[in-house]
């Protein structure tokens, strides 16, 4: 088959326009093989500009969580150094009151960081849940062991009823319910009690966490799981509940959210599907 030059010459430079990211449509309905190679290249085109797009809302993606965690650590960072520097020429109240403060700043950017790298290992897909069979009680145990001093600190009891068999990841599913009872605290007052109760129906196995404070609003319980937005508490980074919420969709489970209000602090349910 013989091809004119000109439309040789043109096709090569519809080629060089796109790969310049200009948007060219080179599909062509007439019959033959020129006809074959201009729609071919066009489909080519076409999946290589939807991959650029991917990779840069990716891009877009990861600049905006950058800046997210520079914000995350830099406030308690400033918030510390500031008391650092005050700490040498403040009498010694103060000087305990700032050590206390800055060790507590600590202990949160490390759990922030732990919490990241954890969300970044759910994301890659790279977490390989191991089901076993253990009882609520013994979750909610394992659970609470991290949570011991904040719970102390804040003279916060913890109420729990029921035990029920459960077959999941013990040490993913107790970060989640750890992440869970952790906001519950945040949120109850000093000397509240923080309920958890289990039990099964039809359709699952659950864990339900209930705070004693005012409640959430609806408007605010669609952006708890939001990344670096859903922290309710004025402390909180917002990873928590989103890490709690990757873990269990990847048992194939789910967390439900009562807002709760009118004197009823909100629940948080962890659901197990049968």
């Amino acid at each position: 088959m013989w091809i004119k030059k000109a439309k040789i010459k043109n096709l090569s430079d519809n080629i060089r326009k796109i790969i310049d990211g200009q948007a060219i449509d080179l599909r062509d309905n007439s019959e033959g093989e020129w006809g074959m190679l201009k729609n071919d290249i066009h489909t080519l085109a076409y999946h290589k500009n939807e991959q650029m797009d991917v990779l840069q809302k990716e891009r877009t993606a990861m600049a905006d969580t950058l800046v997210n965690i520079s914000h995350q650590i830099k406030t308690p960072l400033t918030s510390m150094m500031i008391m650092a520097d005050l700490l040498e020429n403040a009498p010694p109240d103060k000087q305990t009151e700032f050590l206390s403060n800055i060790k507590a700043g600590l202990v949160r950017m490390e759990w922030f960081a732990s919490a990241l790298l954890k969300i970044a290992k759910l994301d890659a897909g790279v977490v390989e849940f191991g089901a076993v069979t253990i009882q609520s009680g013994e979750l909610v145990s394992t659970a609470l062991e991290p949570l011991q001093i904040l719970l102390e600190l804040k003279n916060q009891s913890v109420n729990f009823v029921g035990d029920v068999p459960l077959f999941c990841d013990k040490r993913w599913t107790s970060e989640a319910l750890t992440n869970i009872i952790k906001n519950a605290s945040e949120i109850s007052p000093e000397g509240g009690t923080i309920h958890i109760e289990t039990g099964t129906n039809p359709i699952c196995k659950w864990i339900s966490v209930t705070d004693s404070g005012a409640g959430i609003e609806k408007s605010k319980i669609f952006n708890l799981f939001k990344r670096f937005e859903g922290a309710i508490h004025d402390k909180g980074h917002g990873v928590g509940l989103p890490l709690a919420l990757a873990i269990m969709r990847g048992q194939n489970g789910d967390i439900e959210v009562d807002g709760g209000g009118n004197g009823k602090g909100a629940t948080f349910t962890l659901k197990f599907f049968k």
